[in-house]
């Protein structure tokens, strides 16, 4: 049995469908992110890119990011014009909490209290050390198959 993953018009197609999380695909921290945020997605309305995919490169060089900033997770929000086209950083982590199960959009809103300069610094020490405390992989992880198809170009 085949594992079904968007092609690149169905991809194309998710910008503006779906929330999309563009992460470092070989982190272990991110892939960990990653499962907990599909067992919480309260309406499934998350999809995932690696940051190491064309996918990835193209959409957030479109939006004058760069993929190539592996130390930094991206979400593009889904026809959301109450946030920033691209959200990065502690404002990523914080718009994926509040769209999941509780208590999360409530500690979201509680982290979204202090200020990004200092949320951000935080976010920062954590990803400098995220090989060191959560591995490494060697090439990006495969999503299982009851999930493949929010993956992009894995």
């Amino acid at each position: 049995m085949s594992e079904e993953r968007p092609e690149r018009d169905d991809a194309d197609r998710l910008v503006g469908e779906k929330n999309l999380i563009f992460y470092d695909g070989v982190c272990g921290l991110c892939n960990n992110f990653n499962k907990f945020v599909l067992q919480n997605d309260r309406t499934g309305s998350f999809a995932f890119a690696s940051l190491q995919s064309d996918f990835a490169t193209r959409v957030l060089r479109d939006r004058g990011f760069d993929a190539a900033d592996l130390n930094t997770v991206y979400v593009l929000p889904a026809f959301d014009e109450t946030v920033e086209p691209v959200l990065r950083k502690s404002d990523a982590v914080i718009y994926v909490a509040k769209n999941l199960r509780q208590p999360f959009p409530v500690l979201a809103t509680i982290f979204g209290i202090f200020p990004r300069v200092v949320r951000d610094r935080a976010y920062d020490l954590v990803a400098k050390n995220r090989y060191r405390f959560f591995g490494r992989y060697d090439t990006c992880l495969m999503p299982g198959s009851k999930d493949a198809e929010k993956f992009i170009e894995v």
